[in-house]
């Protein structure tokens, strides 16, 4: 098959890209990816479908090379076609060593044992340096571009595989010594930042030294193998290669452990001094990135203090680059006070604050400066790590023009809000002689202005939603100070006594508060919606309300609320409204009135949906203990019902109600025999996984062999805990074996009704052997020989051979029959009676045993018996 035109290209990326994994679930996924290789050598393709082709590979590589081996063969493939380029210009080559790179990363190929890795990195490193192999690879208007590619896939290659560079670290110094006259400076050190962290990174986990490696000058291009000694031993799981603020936890990365000596020290701090050096040449990003790993790589090495970044930190003071102000933000949390004096915190926090207020500054940036205040790395931080509060040196004048008013977009006013908060934290109620007002009154005034705002009639939604995010802020910053919640908890009062179309505000904010503003919050809520009058026109709200804050408290003011809207709920949402108040209070354990108002209302509502939820409530509050009344009426998961909200009710606590088919967590054994009593008895062991109570055990046997078996009850069952054994009484018609089907019924924890399917037992013949009574001594062998004599005629004579095994006939016997020998000769004779129930009896005479058996003379009055005794007797030499 030749290559494919571009129009049949377009129409496969297109199929592809709709659906990645449907495609190549498809007929022609299996063959896309070899395709895809071979049309890039195809003369017949332009470029530019070329490099759609491996703009394809660079996005789903994991697709395309599911495996390692198909990675390196793409690879592979990759780089043959590199080769195969013309020497003219071409813009395939920078697309080529990307895919290549992306190939082996992503299939997991890269590794000593990989031949296109092998070919690969020594390609990167020449192109890299501008020499070598690289001068080979285009013409010469292709280097730089090439050079920087080279090196942005370098770097992902570090970063997959830490320490991959670690042994050419002299030779991308001396690169980038040169500046710009070798190759393009921010690539180069991007990946000489990268590579000297991970190599310290490594270098100290293995509690080894730098050796040289900051001064060698090896290249791999001239045919020598690759030095991999740094990557097997490096972690591939270090800390993410993008600035992160605060920095990485403290010890992390194990530096401490790193004590180079004095001439690596002096290389050390050489190789961070030219890379600092360089940093204001790369764009404020990248300076970032190159400050962040080297603040990393540096802040737990012995003997290096932070001095380097101190021209740097100088230089990025005044900077307006949100990046690298980020940047300088990472260095003050690493360093702390070992790179910020005293000076230099206050002019940092006074910058953040006036860049904060620029009133041309974007809302984005804005928020940025904010976050930075309330986030701000101090260099004597108090208090527990995490723990929020405003810096030290932030004081409430400083902070002036960063009060929160309602002009503002409602992101920053709630950022400035939170500022405040953290003030009001701090200010203790004590106002500032001669600073006019305190945070504190500040504060109050801006939360009387949200809720004024969002009492309006007809306001928008969005006045109302920021209005409560700013309450629970409130909340979350000031749970500590009753002198704070106690003004919100009636302010919000006085906000739904104006609006009580909030009632779904409200809900929704005592779901999120805590216990120090819900509690109070919830008692207020329900006094303001029960001194209303019953027929207000927000009832349906009032209702919505009471659902959620209703409990034990003020139960008479309650039920009377109710009773006088009961006459007003006439739609049949007011009525569910209704009934799911009485709901809440019977989760609470309301009684006594609730009983009579819910007879009322099955009297008295129209909807008969209505009728049916108030009886069905009623039933449960006199069937239902406190207990099991909680557990029917809490949470379900069931999906509910569209006919009928009763329907839905009923799936909401039918777990409850109703026996439920589950997996038991019992496991039942037949235990040792019982040979005692009128009839025969199993014995059996039960355990547990998890407590059970009131556990019921139901036997049954198929057929009429048996007579139907009682129930066995347990009263409580736990894990770990010995139980008694359990007594089952069998009443076989038949001497026969059978299997016993086995169901449970019982109690879980949580209240729950289960019933399970027990895996069956079996009833062996040997478990209905009984015996005779023990006649007077000196009488036995006669009273045997007259139950001997009694089996004839009426029943039957046989014979048969009872292998022995390796244990002698003594041993058998005593092991196995040793409750029914009647006359007893050892080791040779034994004369043995069993009684089987109801009214059948075995007899056996073992004489003269031989070596490897006994002969065996049995008597039976039953003869379908016959068949199970030769079972019986011929399977007790391998019994154990």
């Amino acid at each position: 098959m030749g290559p494919l035109s571009r129009e049949t290209w377009a129409q496969r990326l297109g199929a592809f890209r709709a659906s990645p994994s449907a495609f190549m679930a498809g007929p022609e996924g299996e063959d896309l990816g070899r395709d895809l290789l071979s049309d890039l050598r195809s003369e017949k393709l332009s470029e530019l479908t070329k490099v759609s082709l491996l703009a394809l590979s660079l996005e789903y590589p994991a697709e395309l090379w599911p495996d390692a081996p198909a990675a390196e063969a793409a690879a592979a493939s990759l780089l043959d076609t590199l080769d195969c380029l013309p020497p003219r210009s071409s813009v395939l080559r920078r697309p080529l060593l990307l895919a290549a790179t992306t190939a082996l990363v992503a299939g997991g190929a890269l590794g000593p044992t990989s031949g296109a890795s092998l070919r690969l990195l020594p390609l990167l490193l020449g192109l890299a340096s501008g020499r070598d192999l690289g001068q080979g690879i285009g013409p010469s208007s292709e280097q730089r571009p090439l050079q920087a590619t080279a090196c942005e896939c370098l770097r992902e290659l570090e970063s997959c595989k830490p320490g991959l560079l670690g042994g050419y670290l002299g030779l991308l110094r001396g690169l980038l010594g040169h500046g710009g006259s070798v190759g393009p400076v921010q690539p180069l050190s991007l990946l000489l930042a990268l590579a000297l962290r991970n190599a310290l990174v490594i270098q100290a986990r293995t509690k080894a030294s730098l050796q040289g490696l900051l001064t060698a000058r090896v290249s791999p291009t001239g045919g020598g193998p690759w030095n991999w000694t740094l990557a097997e031993e490096g972690d591939a799981h270090l800390q993410p290669q993008v600035p992160t603020w605060p920095a990485a936890e403290e010890e992390d990365c194990g530096l401490a452990a790193l004590q180079p000596g004095l001439e690596e020290a002096q290389e050390l701090r050489a190789a961070v001094a030219q890379l600092l050096d360089t940093s204001y040449l790369l764009t404020p990003v990248a300076q970032a990135q190159l400050l962040w790993q080297l603040g990393w790589a540096l802040r737990g090495l012995r003997g290096h203090p932070p001095v380097l970044f101190k021209p740097q930190l100088v230089r990025l003071l005044g900077t307006a680059q949100l990046s690298l102000m980020h940047a300088v933000l990472a260095l003050k949390a690493a360093f702390g006070e070992a790179l910020f004096t005293a000076q230099d915190e206050a002019l940092l926090l006074r910058r953040l604050i006036l860049a904060a207020q620029h009133p041309a500054l974007p809302l984005p940036a804005h928020l940025f400066y904010l976050h930075c205040l309330l986030s701000f790395p101090e260099n004597c931080p108090l208090g527990p790590t995490g723990e929020e509060a405003v810096p030290l040196l932030l004081e409430p004048q400083l902070c002036r023009g960063l009060l929160p008013n309602l002009l503002l977009d409602p992101m920053a006013l709630l950022a400035r809000l939170h500022l405040l908060c953290l003030l009001c934290a701090e200010d203790e109620e004590k106002e500032e002689k001669g600073q006019g007002q305190s945070p504190r009154c500040y504060l109050e005034e801006m939360l009387a202005s949200l809720w004024q705002r969002a009492a309006l009639s007809g306001g928008p939604r969005t006045l109302a939603t920021l209005c409560f995010q700013a309450s629970y802020l409130v909340a979350h910053c000031l749970a500590g100070q009753p002198t704070v919640l106690t003004p919100l908890i009636y302010g919000l009062a006085q906000l739904y006594r104006a609006r009580p179309v909030l009632a779904p505000h409200f809900v929704d904010f005592l779901d999120q508060v805590g216990s120090e503003l819900g509690e109070p919050l919830r008692v207020v809520l329900q006094q303001e919606v029960v001194s209303r009058p019953g027929g207000d026109e927000a009832l349906h709200w009032h209702l919505q309300m009471l659902a959620k804050v209703a409990d034990q408290d003020a139960q008479s003011a309650t039920l009377s609320f109710l009773q006088a809207a009961a006459v007003h709920c006439t739609d049949w949402g007011l009525q569910q409204a209704l009934l799911r108040v009485c709901r809440a209070l019977l989760r609470a354990g309301v009684g006594g009135g609730l009983a009579d108002l819910l007879q009322a209302l099955a009297r008295q509502l129209e909807d008969p949906d209505g009728r049916d939820h108030a009886r069905l409530y009623y039933i449960l509050l006199g069937h239902l203990s406190g207990p099991k009344l909680g557990v029917a009426l809490g949470p379900s998961l069931a999906v509910p019902a569209l006919a009928s909200s009763l329907v839905a009710e009923n799936q909401g606590f039918a777990a409850t109600l109703m026996v439920q088919d589950a997996p038991a967590p019992i496991q039942l054994s037949v235990g040792a025999r019982r040979v005692e009593g009128p009839v025969p008895v199993l014995q059996l062991q039960v355990e547990v996984l998890e407590p059970v109570y009131s556990l019921e055990l139901r036997f049954r046997v198929e057929g009429q062999l048996y007579a139907p078996l009682g129930a066995v009850h347990v009263p409580c069952l736990c894990p770990g805990r010995p139980a008694r054994p359990l007594l089952l009484p069998l009443q076989p018609r038949h001497p026969a074996p059978t299997q016993l089907d086995i169901r449970a019924l019982y109690t879980t924890p949580a209240g729950l009704t289960c019933y399970a399917h027990l895996p069956p037992l079996c009833v062996n013949f040997a478990d209905l052997f009984l015996p005779f009574p023990q006649p007077p001594e000196g009488a036995t062998l006669g009273f045997f020989e007259e139950l001997w004599d009694s089996c004839l005629p009426k029943g039957t004579e046989s014979r048969l051979w009872c292998p022995l095994g390796p244990q002698g006939l003594e041993d058998l016997v005593s092991r196995h029959l040793e409750p029914f020998v009647v006359v007893a000769q050892p080791p040779t004779s034994y004369y043995i009676a069993i009684r089987l129930p109801p009214h059948s009896r075995l007899l056996l005479k073992l004489e003269t045993a031989q070596a490897d058996g006994v002969p065996v003379v049995l008597r039976t009055d039953d003869w379908a018996v016959l068949p199970l005794v030769g079972d019986y007797l011929r399977g007790l030499a391998t019994a154990v």
